[in-house]
């Protein structure tokens, strides 16, 4: 399948009704410049609306926690109470103010948390087994009582969302944070109706889904998306394999959502548990891609590499290429794809509108993103 830029900017239409004006979205990624009350700061309403206004087909934002010991970062912003919907519909606003649909990414960010973080209190999870980092921190295992309020509280997060404006959400069920907590052989250990074999382990994240579906068959009177971000495979032992997600993606589409977004490092990259060279996004688009769109994500710079992705799956998302040039997409439709920047430029910085926090973490962390003057 021969991909030309045009393709790039073909609309899509989810299942849903909703339809984004071509194939290219803002893959989620933590700013860190919220304020003390989880609100989100001008400078973050900058950042947003400066992206989506390059053209964008929909913005996937930050994760925001829907509960108070679901705070996983510094300076996070929140969908956790109705004293964030101000804070929300700003958010929303300055998304679609671009031009493009706003997607808010939902999480919860359980043993990946710390003391310091949620204010003295223990983090929380499926079972009380810690992480496998540096200085991880042995949470408390949840009671059914409180697994039902985090269920309940996405749900309420996501009539914020409705409420506040939004075009859909997405839920995190990657990288790690509760939602995979759940699924994952390493982290549940419970005998109760949440663990056991593969297809208990699913109970939780499945029962988020519907409590999402609920808020939004009660409280959208529009088109609105509700997306899945899964990471394929965990390096722990035992740890989540290919096989436990592409049995897990069957479930996920048997509940009707509108796409699953794959959190991987590389779009063509191998597996992290042995030898299978074969990229995780390819084989998830062959397993369910013909029963719901897959974003795929992972390294995406160029141009050439943003079409290669899309001879794979129908949508590709952004991640370290718009933070580096915010004008991405809009240099690619003006075919001067060639003056796209491929590094954080350290001279240009008042160009990019990238928050003060997030700036210092790009910029400090070696390795992460290319830097130069």
């Amino acid at each position: 399948m021969i991909i030309t830029t045009q393709h790039i900017f073909e609309p899509f239409t989810f299942t849903s009704g909703l339809t984004i004006k071509n194939r290219v979205l803002m893959a989620p990624m933590t700013t860190s410049s919220s304020d003390e009350n989880g609100d989100v700061t001008e400078e973050e309403l900058i950042y947003y609306k400066r992206r989506a206004e390059s053209g964008l087909g929909a913005v996937i934002t930050a994760c925001a926690h829907v509960e108070p010991l679901g705070i996983g970062f510094a300076n996070p912003f929140g969908a956790d109470s109705d004293e964030r919907m101000d804070s929300l519909k700003r958010l929303a606003a300055s998304i679609q103010q671009g031009d493009a649909k706003a997607i808010l990414q939902l999480y919860h960010a359980g043993r990946m948390s710390n003391k310091k973080l949620l204010k003295g209190e223990q983090p929380v999870s499926a079972s009380a087994v810690p992480a496998v980092r540096t200085n991880a921190e042995t949470p408390r295992e949840m009671t059914s009582e409180e697994i039902e309020a985090t269920i309940n509280a996405f749900g309420e997060a996501t009539r914020r969302a409705i409420e506040a404006g939004f075009d859909g959400v997405e839920i995190h069920g990657a990288n790690t944070y509760l939602i995979q907590q759940f699924f994952s052989p390493h982290s549940n250990v419970r005998t109760d109706k949440w663990g056991g074999d593969v297809t208990k382990r699913m109970a939780f994240p499945l029962a988020v889904i519907r409590s999402i579906q609920e808020a939004v068959a009660e409280h959208a009177d529009k088109p609105f998306v509700v997306g899945y971000r899964v990471s394929p495979e965990e390096r722990e032992e035992p740890g989540i394999t290919m096989d436990d997600t592409l049995s897990f993606l069957t479930a996920i589409a048997d509940q009707g959502i509108d796409y699953i977004h794959v959190s991987v490092g590389r779009f063509f990259g191998g597996s992290i548990r042995g030898e299978d060279s074969r990229s995780r996004v390819e084989i998830i688009q062959q397993h369910i891609g013909s029963r719901l769109p897959v974003i795929g994500v992972g390294g995406l710079q160029t141009l050439e590499q943003v079409k290669e992705a899309l001879a794979v799956t129908p949508l590709v998302s952004l991640g370290h290429a718009l933070i580096m040039d915010p004008d991405w997409l809009a240099k690619v439709k003006k075919s001067r794809d060639e003056e796209v920047f491929q590094a954080i430029y350290l001279s240009k910085k008042e160009q990019l509108d990238i928050p003060e926090n997030l700036w210092n973490m790009v910029t400090n962390a070696p390795g992460w993103f290319r830097v130069e003057e």
